[in-house]
């Protein structure tokens, strides 16, 4: 029987655009129908206006809780029935205001640690923004599902930052390269698969050209997550 889609899915993108652009590409692979009219409408407001996530969390820069509440107010007014947002550190500000959303969202950060779990059931290293390391946003979620996530050091996680420019300033080859060697020596630590907490991450991890079963894609288990809830008959 084929697929139908029952939820259009409002989209805050833009944080990063790359990041966003691969979160639609999962959409529309991971779907599993045959022709366009069974794929979900998606409504999708890129802002990359948004001030910095992890600059407002361990810098001081400026909050951008009231233009991701806006976004997502916005996409409520365009008719979304459901919310997502391909950025996790994002997700530090969206837990203050979650429950004065008018339509449920799919939360990136309890979805990557369900995948991760499912993976990888002994642990899995995280590699992530400054940010949402700081925050602890991806540390209690595993507390609450009894996972165990390991950290890289303070030298692995400035490599991690650099990536992450690599990837938002579109120097694909460069993050690549720079992740390959990131990754092995994490393995060199504890040989655990990572869990690409940072929607930049899961595209530079895929240009080292590692193993794909070395990675639990935040960006994956978003789509996946969101994908099984259009999809729904309920």
């Amino acid at each position: 029987m084929p697929r139908k889609p029952n939820k259009v899915l409002g989209v805050l993108g833009g944080m990063g655009p790359a990041a966003t652009a691969e979160f639609l590409r999962l959409l529309a692979e991971m779907a599993g129908v045959d022709k366009d009219q069974d794929h979900p409408k998606v409504l999708l407001f890129s802002n990359p206006q948004i001030p910095d996530r992890t600059a407002a969390i361990v810098g001081g820069g400026e909050d951008p809780a009231p233009a991701i509440f806006e976004g997502l107010r916005r996409l409520e007014s365009w008719g979304a029935e459901l919310l997502a947002v391909p950025c996790n550190t994002a997700h530090v500000f969206i837990d203050k205001f979650r429950d004065d959303l008018h339509v449920p969202l799919v939360h990136i950060v309890e979805e990557t640690v369900t995948s991760a779990r499912k993976a990888s059931p002994e642990g899995a290293w995280i590699i992530a923004t400054s940010g949402t390391l700081y925050s602890e946003i991806y540390t209690r979620e595993a507390h609450r599902q009894g996972y165990s996530l390991l950290q890289p050091s303070g030298e692995i996680q400035r490599q991690l930052q650099l990536i992450i420019g690599l990837v938002k300033s579109n120097r694909l080859k460069e993050s690549g390269e720079t992740m390959a060697k990131t990754v092995m020596e994490l393995w060199n630590k504890k040989e655990l698969p990572v869990v690409a907490a940072c929607t930049e991450l899961p595209l530079a991890f895929i240009a080292s050209g590692l193993a794909s079963t070395g990675m639990v894609s935040s960006l994956e288990s978003l789509a996946g997550a969101c994908l099984q809830m259009i999809y729904s008959s309920s």
